[in-house]
């Protein structure tokens, strides 16, 4: 499997993390990291059922994440999300050393990898994973919509 290949089989991973999440009435969004090609953690929001507003996916997936490591920098991994990174996420993303990011639909309101700014790409910080994004950007902005068309 090449890594595009690899991208689209993670990214379809956290869309079924994602899905939990809609099914329990959070907004769907999911995440896995991914460490020598292996899933060593998995999460999707639990802002509502947890009461905590830092509970999105990929902040849970990273605390799981660096538990199985043994340490906070998750040097060697990769982050898939199926939402672009808010402000928070994407400083967390940096501050742990997460090597890679890969992302799928955007977030023109919330999103810190590219939409309102790019945390990620600033020189001024001491690490900069690379970013991919687009990674089944329809199938994860579809999840969004419908949750929210049914929301209303």
């Amino acid at each position: 499997m090449d890594a595009a290949e690899q991208d689209v089989a993670f990214m379809r991973e956290a869309l079924e993390e994602a899905q939990q999440a809609a099914e329990v009435g959070e907004v769907p969004v999911g995440a896995v990291v991914v460490h020598r090609g292996h899933v060593i953690a998995r999460a999707h929001n639990r802002r509502e059922i947890d009461n905590d507003p830092t509970a999105h996916a990929e902040i849970l997936a990273m605390r799981d994440a660096a538990e199985a490591l043994g340490q906070w920098r998750m040097e060697g991994c990769t982050l898939y999300v199926t939402l672009e990174p808010c402000f928070m996420c994407a400083g967390a993303i940096v501050n742990g050393r997460i090597e890679r990011l890969v992302y799928g639909a955007t977030d023109p309101k919330a999103g810190a990898v590219g939409s309102l700014a790019n945390v990620p790409a600033d020189a001024r910080l001491n690490h900069r994973p690379d970013v991919s994004d687009g990674v089944l950007a329809a199938e994860c902005g579809a999840i969004l919509k419908d949750f929210f068309a049914a929301r209303r």
